[in-house]
């Protein structure tokens, strides 16, 4: 049985199997409980794009469903007097929403037109299944924050938190680009107009310029995690430009290089990884995701090398 699901899942063997709210009908029913957010549109469409990919995605309402098909043969030979093969599937239910609860269930193998020769089905379903689950606990947005989830609830390092979730997830496979873009930010002009956005011919020289906020026009906010955070002098939406994001905990995307220093520096978490691909600088950022948690200890002002960040301390 996979790590993730060891004394967390309920298997019920039974003709019916239920669960709460979840009238799910079938031979198993394997059930594990995420204590994670999944609610942003955004997020729920990037895991269901993210893994198409790997497997059948759908989404319904609230819910994801990834199905994962193999094939059964009775013998090696399809030329061979008696030879049979048949579909099987298993399909894995995300269900979204202020909690992540992430169900599976085994059919009977008559439902797949009879093939009592098939070995093994059962065994073989429960893997698959427990496959999908690890697959996607590794790859989307969900790893992001489960790794979140485990550096506050077991106060580990990031690090640790990421073995952590390897070693939850052994059967996991790995799919490229799994995880959400940034969402393209329109410009969106200050209430007061604002200076006009200077055009740049390649990557600033640091320091951050502490007067941005009076400097720069205001642009278009980014959503992450629920959390607002407001841009200055962003210039279109193809990532070249970007300007200074963050109210108090702010960067200046066109001068930061993504060493991470500030990601490991950050003793609460504030930052985590964002793609950022065209910009001048660098394609990926440290975005502060989690800025409303800053404890203002300047930890990752003073580790910067390019001095890319402001701490602004809120009054």
């Amino acid at each position: 049985m996979s790590l993730l699901l060891k004394d967390r899942v309920w298997s019920m063997e039974a003709p019916t199997a239920k669960r709460g709210v979840y009238p799910l009908h079938g031979f198993k029913l394997g059930l594990y409980r995420l204590p994670i957010n999944l609610e942003d549109p955004d997020e729920i469409k990037s895991v269901h794009e993210g893994l198409k990919k790997a497997f059948e995605m759908d989404a319904y309402a609230d819910r994801i469903f990834a199905t994962y098909r193999w094939k059964e043969q009775n013998m090696d030979d399809p030329d061979a007097k008696g030879f049979e093969e048949v579909e099987l599937s298993v399909t894995v239910e995300i269900v979204t929403g202020e909690v992540v609860d992430i169900i599976y269930q085994i059919f009977p193998i008559e439902k797949f037109g009879d093939p009592q020769w098939v070995k093994d089905y059962r065994k073989k379903a429960d893997h698959f299944a427990k496959m999908i689950i690890d697959t996607i606990l590794r790859n989307t947005i969900l790893a992001d924050k489960m790794v979140d989830f485990l550096i506050k609830d077991q106060k580990i390092t990031e690090l640790n938190a990421i073995i952590k979730l390897e070693e939850m997830t052994p059967l996991a496979k790995i799919v490229l680009d799994a995880k959400p873009k940034p969402k393209p930010v329109e410009e969106v002009a200050a209430d007061d107009g604002g200076p006009e956005i200077p055009v740049l011919d390649g990557p600033k020289s640091g320091p951050i310029d502490v007067e941005y906020k009076s400097k720069m026009k205001a642009t278009g906010a980014y959503n992450a995690n629920g959390h607002s955070i407001k841009t200055w002098g962003r210039r279109g939406s193809d990532n070249k430009q970007m300007g200074v994001w963050g109210e108090f905990v702010s960067v200046d995307y066109d001068i930061c290089v993504a060493d991470g220093a500030c990601i490991e520096a950050c003793p609460v978490g504030v930052y985590e990884w964002f793609d950022t691909p065209g910009n001048v600088a660098s394609d990926k950022k440290p975005l502060m995701s989690k800025e409303p948690d800053c404890i203002f200890c300047l930890a990752c002002e003073g580790v910067c090398p390019p001095s890319a960040i402001k701490i602004f301390e809120q009054k």
